[in-house]
This record gives structure tokens, C-alpha cells and sequence, in this order.
């Protein structure tokens, strides 16, 4: 198998595993592109309505940012260095997290940097007992750029999501779960099987359906209360016509399962 993220589909479920395991999954400029790109094809793709998201390897979910490319255009100054490297990766980041179908983190190694932001980004997180995370971008001289400064105080709280941006130690998946950074912690070789089985409690019900909740929470987060409810408000119409919304309250009506169709 080639390519710096390989794709495969099977029950519904798209499977991506970012591939340069010599390199601990460093997240090359290639490998970001390539994975935003795998996005795309999902997002309109109706035979996938969840995806997984691991690493090559026994070692490493990612290490981080590719520092050797990263310094290149560092040395090129900061337009270069905002442009190649802190864009595409905020872009990646909040294309995780704004993704109308489910994105579990299968964390099965290291997720240092980069490899925590997007384990901060994206909807779930299910992290091997062999897991590690650290946010070591201070011992770089340099913040966080692919939104790590602002979802880990969102998930953790601001004190304790200081303590690791600034001292940059690595933690523990206990620790991980501890601060909601992951949703739960299981045996290394059961993990994969376990983000299946996850999303398959997702995919049972109506796609559209789920989408409007990722899409109410994730907007809902950056604005008052007031504008959330209007969000979930809107989220709510969106489903009145359709299919599927009928069919649950007819399914349950008559205490039978519902079929759901996507419209």
C-alpha cells in the first residue's frame, strides 16, 4: 500500500489511516492535503456516513508537523511560513471539526502537536491504552497553529489546558480522558473493532439527522446561548419535511424500528 493516507470503505464506514509510519505519521504538507481531499470525496459520497481516522504503524497516530518541510518555509519568512504551514492546518483542523459526518479519532500511538489538534478537532476520540499525547510547541519557541490554543480550553478548561500548552510534558490517555480530550480508553488491539462499533451506534440512525446535531454543537460552541437556540431552531426545520423525521415518529408510533433513507 502507497500514498501518505490510505482510504478504505466497507459497512458504511470510511477507514483513513495516515501512512508514513517511519516517520511517526508527520503531517507532511502532502499528507494534509491528501486527507482534505479524501474529505471531499466523502462528504458527497452517500454509501459512507462515518469516518475513522488512524495511524500506519505500531508507534504513532501522528507525531506532529513535519518539522524539517515546516523549517523550510519558516526559513522563507512569515508569509511563506503562515501560508504553507499555519492555513493548511487550521484548514484541516476545522474541516474536522465542521464535517457533517461523524469523524472518531482512533488514537493508536503518539499524538504529539498536530496529532493532538486533530484529536482535539475532530467529533470523537477513542484512544489506545498505548496512547501518548503532548503539545510540545513551546519547546519549538512557538504556539500551537493548528487551533490548539483555542479547542483544548474549550474541552479542558483554561487552566488546565494552559499547564500543557506551556509546559509541554507529555500525558497519559488516562489523562487524555481525564480533561475530555478522548471519549474513552481501550486495549490496543481491540481499537480499531471499538471505533467500528462506535460508529456503527451512530449510522444506525438518520444521516441528515446526525449531521444537524454536529452542525448545532460545532457553531453553537462560538456563540451566546440565545444564538445557539436559534441555531438548533434551524437545524430542527431542516428536518420537518423530511423523510426521515416521519419515519421516526411513525416508527415509534407503531413500536417498530424505523428505516431510515437520508431524505
Amino acid at each position: 500500500m502507497s500514498g501518505t493516507v490510505l482510504f478504505d470503505a466497507a459497512d458504511g464506514v470510511a477507514l483513513l489511516t495516515l501512512n508514513r509510519p517511519e516517520r511517526l505519521n508527520a503531517l507532511s504538507y502532502d499528507l494534509i492535503d491528501r486527507l482534505l481531499h479524501l474529505l471531499d470525496l466523502i462528504e458527497v459520497d452517500d454509501t459512507v456516513q462515518a469516518v475513522i481516522l488512524t495511524g500506519a504503524g505500531e508507534r504513532a497516530f501522528s507525531a506532529g508537523g513535519d518539522i524539517h518541510e515546516f523549517s523550510n518555509s519558516v526559513a522563507q519568512g512569515v508569509s511563506a511560513a503562515v501560508r504553507d504551514f499555519v492555513r493548511r492546518g487550521q484548514a484541516l483542523t476545522s474541516r474536522l471539526e465542521a464535517f457533517p459526518k461523524p469523524i472518531i479519532a482512533a488514537v493508536n500511538g503518539l499524538a504529539y502537536g498536530g496529532g493532538c489538534q486533530i484529536t482535539e478537532a475532530v467529533h470523537l476520540a477513542i484512544a489506545s491504552d498505548r496512547a501518548r499525547f503532548a503539545k510540545p510547541e513551546i519547546r519549538l519557541a512557538m504556539p500551537p497553529t493548528f487551533g490548539g490554543t483555542q479547542r483544548l480550553p474549550r474541552l479542558a478548561g483554561r487552566k488546565r489546558a494552559l499547564e500543557l500548552l506551556l509546559t509541554g510534558d507529555e500525558f497519559s490517555a488516562s489523562r487524555a480522558l481525564e480533561v475530555g480530550l478522548v471519549n474513552k480508553i481501550v486495549p490496543h488491539d481491540d481499537l480499531i473493532a471499538s471505533a467500528r462499533a462506535l460508529a456503527a451506534r451512530i449510522t444506525r440512525h438518520s444521516p441528515p439527522a446526525v449531521a444537524a446535531i454536529i452542525t448545532a454543537v460545532t457553531r453553537g460552541l462560538n456563540m451566546t446561548i440565545g444564538e445557539g437556540l436559534l441555531n438548533e431552531s434551524e437545524q430542527f426545520q431542516r428536518m420537518v419535511p423530511s423523510h426521515d423525521l416521519t419515519e421516526g415518529l411513525t416508527a415509534w408510533k407503531e413500536r417498530r424500528e424505523a428505516h431510515y433513507t437520508g431524505r
